[in-house]
């Protein structure tokens, strides 16, 4: 049964906040929309994930506001970001999730992207009743039973059978090895969820599924000895870039010479180069040279904006910033209640492809693979749903 009211007119917004027009200044005094963005700005991740998360977003507020505001029912609107540091840590972004909500009085929020943050958190947003749209959190749990929790990512269960699917169908190999790390939410579902598809498949087959958790990240010739014993085809690593680099090398000095997978955690840039990589195949978001002209204007700007070329995660990001503001600019008032039955009215267009959602939070979307070859990389193939 489904969780969310159905709505009489849905909304098409073709909207890569590139369009300034959609946003043009009028006359009345502008008023101010908050809102909320958790992303881990300390540790490991800030400055491959936080920071540049909150950059893309930044991005697609500053084109807004550039323009003269966002035009809500008559009515110009600044948006003002409230950034909180999630530390990439649950209890953290629990924390910086209620003071956004009950100090800050924000109207959504936006992040974490890592699920193992998101899932507390979309209870917090979902127990206040203000939406939250996560950027790249893809574990089921984060909107489950849920009706103001969104995410503008696909969700583990497809990503998974998406690179089953390709292993098989593609590659033509069936005999599939896993290794993940089991304390993590993220890395278990994928897992998983890869190795229900693969099985379910015919011809498919898991001839080696080992764990190991994230305090024993350094040998796993434990786990890689297992593996090398039922010689798969492949290897799918659907791990953090960190203990994929360790265990790809480890895997290679021990002969397993299987093709290695992954999933959207790994960070193609890091890996290029590598010679455990070279022909290497993981899932993602985003084809950036992707032919659509404004995905090359969004690479543009962004690279001119931050001096990086923007990857998934700045994508997904930056759709999840505009996805926003394209449901706010559906409704006659703003609240965090109306906002919430914008984004279940509205279909969006954007850099990444389309989102839409109906009963769930969980939109429809695209699965790219990118394929690793020597020090580059590039988008193989797009499977769609």
């Amino acid at each position: 049964m489904s969780l969310i009211p159905t709505f009489p007119t849905r909304w098409t917004v073709i909207l890569f906040a590139l369009l300034p027009f959609l946003f043009a200044a009028c006359s009345a005094s502008p008023g101010e929309i908050k809102i909320g963005v958790l992303a881990p700005l300390s540790g490991q991740y800030a400055e491959t994930s936080g920071q540049p998360m909150v950059d893309a977003v930044q991005l697609a507020v500053d084109q807004v506001n550039a323009a003269g505001g966002l035009e809500v029912n008559g009515r110009r609107y600044e948006i003002v970001l409230v950034v909180e540091d999630d530390a990439a840590n649950p209890e953290t972004a629990v924390s910086a999730a209620r003071k956004l909500i009950n100090q800050d009085a924000v109207m959504a929020l936006i992040g974490p992207p890592f699920s193992s943050a998101a899932i507390p958190v979309a209870d917090v947003a979902e127990q206040a009743g203000v939406p939250m749209i996560s950027p790249t959190s893809t574990n089921t749990q984060t909107t489950l039973d849920k009706t103001f929790v969104f995410r503008a990512t696909f969700v583990d269960v497809f990503q998974g059978a998406a690179m089953a699917r390709f292993t098989l169908d593609e590659l033509g190999m069936n005999r599939a090895a896993v290794l993940y790390d089991i304390a993590n939410s993220y890395n278990r579902g994928l897992a998983e969820t890869f190795q229900s598809a693969f099985i379910a498949a015919a011809g498919g087959k898991i001839v080696a599924f080992e764990s190991y958790t994230t305090d024993e990240n350094v040998d796993f010739s434990e786990q890689l000895n297992v593996i090398a014993a039922a010689d798969p085809d492949v290897l799918f690593l659907p791990n953090n870039t960190d203990d994929v680099l360790l265990q790809a090398e480890q895997a290679r000095q021990m002969g397993i010479n299987a093709t290695i997978l992954g999933g959207d955690s790994w960070e193609g840039e890091r890996l290029m180069g590598q010679t455990p990589f070279d022909d290497a195949y993981f899932s993602g978001h985003f084809c950036r040279d992707d032919k659509i002209e404004a995905v090359r204007l969004f690479n543009d700007q962004f690279e001119s904006a931050y001096g990086r070329e923007p990857n998934g995660l700045i994508a997904l990001s930056y759709d999840s910033a505009n996805l926003l503001l394209a449901a706010m600019q559906t409704q006659t008032e703003l609240t965090p209640k109306s906002i919430r039955d914008g984004l279940y009215a509205v279909e969006f267009n954007g850099v990444t492809g389309e989102i839409s959602f109906t009963d769930s939070g969980d939109p429809v979307k695209s699965v790219a693979i990118w394929r690793i070859k020597g020090d580059e990389r590039a988008c193989y193939q797009l499977i769609n749903p």
